[in-house]
């Protein structure tokens, strides 16, 4: 029961990770991404499109990352060189993100393909409890687990990334060093975005393999909330995207055994407890 209920954790916060890595990579740049959900939107229906139409799950994948860059790119010009209002133009990309997808996803609505499959870690996936749950399963989920080291050492063990957060924090000081601060952000934010699209990407590849309109069902939003409560740390978004997964999972499994508490109070219980979750970081940092 623990091992399924983990197995299930794993796979539910996986889409959430991605999606809090790329906006910590954002907001790290100084710069606030409310098109979370856009651009997973967007990166799950290119992904999907691009795998129906070749076959390729890593042209899909592939896919995702650019469609989303791309989407990105757009909110990097309007803040970064326009110097636009970041959050109007975050819930533009939300929007625009929901907009085309529903358009360009009409005819492959219900559609399947065959999504990735599982692959069995020697020895760690024998371990007791945790071993199906983290080492027995798809290529994404791994890649998941290795982006959350390279984002940290990235930031904190490299020039580039030093020079990312002195632009994040304080932008004169480092326009002043002689680092090109337009161009950290602007990099950041597409780069950042790409790593969203994944994580939709994910969902229509691997969790579920088909495209439904709106798949994301406000997992984007989960995410922006994320990274304050992870407090712009990866190892800490790892954490933050498991917790949420697993709260998504016992929703779900609540509803299969047939509880008799309201499905739709139950579908309320993530973005109950990401409000929550929300308070306290916030409270926490006020102390701090």
């Amino acid at each position: 029961m623990l091992e399924v209920l983990l197995d299930a954790t794993v796979r539910a916060g996986t889409p959430i990770l991605f999606a809090t890595l790329g906006a910590i990579i954002n907001e790290r740049a100084g710069i606030i991404n409310l098109g979370i959900e856009g651009l997973m939107l967007i990166g799950a229906l290119s992904g999907f499109a691009a795998t129906f139409t070749t076959g390729s799950l890593l042209l899909g994948v592939l896919a995702a990352f650019a469609a989303a860059f791309v989407a990105g790119s757009i909110h990097a010009l309007i803040c970064v060189q326009l110097r636009g209002n970041q959050i109007v133009s975050g819930l533009a990309l939300t929007m625009f993100g929901i907009g085309i997808t529903a358009l360009f996803g009409r005819g492959v609505v219900g559609q399947t393909i065959n999504g990735f499959e599982r692959h069995a870690v020697p020895l760690l996936s024998e371990l007791p409890v945790i071993g199906k749950a983290f080492f027995n399963q798809d290529w994404l989920i791994y890649f998941s687990f290795l982006l959350v080291f390279m984002i940290w050492f990235f930031l904190y063990h490299s020039r580039w990334g030093l020079n990312l957060r002195t632009v994040g924090e304080n932008p004169t000081a480092a326009d002043a060093c002689g680092i090109p601060v337009n161009l950290y952000r602007f990099l950041a934010v597409a780069c950042g975005s790409g790593f969203v699209g994944i994580g939709g990407a994910y969902l229509s590849l691997s969790y579920t393999p088909m495209w439904i309109e709106n798949m994301t069902a406000g997992r984007g939003w989960i995410a922006v909330a994320l990274v304050i409560f992870a407090s712009w740390s990866s190892f800490r978004a790892l954490f933050g995207a498991y917790l949420f997964g697993g709260v998504t999972a016992m929703q779900l499994r609540f509803q299969a055994m047939g509880t008799t508490v309201s499905a739709h109070v139950l579908q309320m219980l993530p973005y109950i407890f990401t409000i929550v979750v929300l308070v306290i970081s916030t409270l926490r940092m006020q102390k701090g």
